[in-house]
């Protein structure tokens, strides 16, 4: 009798780097397709995060379900595989009620571990081995990073000194690469990039950057500080670090417009150097009808 072959739930990843038109795309995408959408944005995720990280407003959601935004406080140190556990559910539920999962961001490892089929072993902390790592420059420790794991350091910025001290500290538990993790896959993904080339794309981080500050970074982030105090996941976070230095009078606002505008830009390189080693994104596609 030959074995009846369970036909595994289709998903649509949209990924690329900041400001590559991902949102627009994806919900054009959905609007043909009777779907819905699951961020994979690591900082989409914070409530609060919105002028900051261009969190698609209510308004430019355009009617279509957004799913994995505005889910914890800032407080919260939400791990990639917490991401990956909670986006499978909704992933799951989606399917089946009969719309089509459409995953989009620019998260790398979200990406990896919810649908390129990695996982990451429980690895849990080394107390001492973090002191001994805090005592190191960013440099110095993004150095280890890249001998340790180099697919994760293209992730990781260099000024995220807590992301890479704990991105050592399983690498240095693991026996292999986490990108040597795999799992088996559970949906049937079709990945789509978006990109610009690059003078285009970086004048539309430069302008999305102005936009920013137009529309009440500067306030944002002082409300963000009042609400939650100094904590890491605003001051690691690009946008509002640098305001941070403005409001500390240790820059002038153009110059933290600058900065924000050069660390999205190094970002969006990392973000495409990351994609770029997944053969199966099509690039540049047209949001059409999909065949059933």
């Amino acid at each position: 009798m030959e074995k009846m072959m369970i036909q595994k739930p289709k998903v649509i990843a949209v990924v690329g780097p900041t400001a590559s038109g991902k949102t627009s795309f994806a919900i054009s995408l959905a609007e043909k397709n009777n779907g819905e959408i699951v961020s994979a944005d690591s900082r989409l995720v914070y409530i609060g995060f919105d002028i900051g990280t261009a969190k698609p407003s209510i308004e430019e959601r355009e009617g279509i379900p957004h799913h994995m935004i505005d889910i914890v406080e800032p407080e919260v140190d939400y791990s990639a595989g917490l991401y990956a556990q909670e986006a499978e559910k909704k992933i799951l539920d989606i399917s089946a009620r009969g719309k089509l999962p459409i995953i989009v961001g620019g998260t790398g490892l979200y990406f990896r571990l919810l649908l390129e089929n990695y996982d990451v072993p429980k690895v849990e902390p080394d107390y001492d081995l973090r002191q001994e790592l805090s005592l190191l420059s960013f440099d110095e420790l993004y150095k280890i990073l890249l001998k340790t794991d180099s697919v994760r350091a293209a992730e990781i910025s260099k000024n995220d000194k807590k992301k890479i001290i704990r991105a050592i500290e399983i690498a240095k538990h693991l026996e292999k690469p986490l990108s040597e993790y795999k799992k088996e896959p559970k949906f049937d993904v079709e990945w789509i990039g978006l990109n610009y080339p690059r003078d285009i794309l970086y004048e539309r981080i430069n302008k999305r950057v102005d936009i920013m500050i137009k529309d009440g970074l500067v306030e944002e982030t002082e409300y963000l500080l009042k609400k939650h105090g100094r904590i890491k996941n605003i001051i690691y976070t690009i946008g509002y670090q640098e305001i941070v230095s403005y409001l500390d009078n240790e820059i002038s606002l153009e110059e933290a417009k600058e900065k924000i505008k050069q660390n999205t830009r190094n970002y969006a390189k990392r973000q495409l150097t990351w994609f770029r080693k997944n053969s199966l994104i099509k690039w540049n596609c047209e949001p059409v009808r999909l065949k059933k």
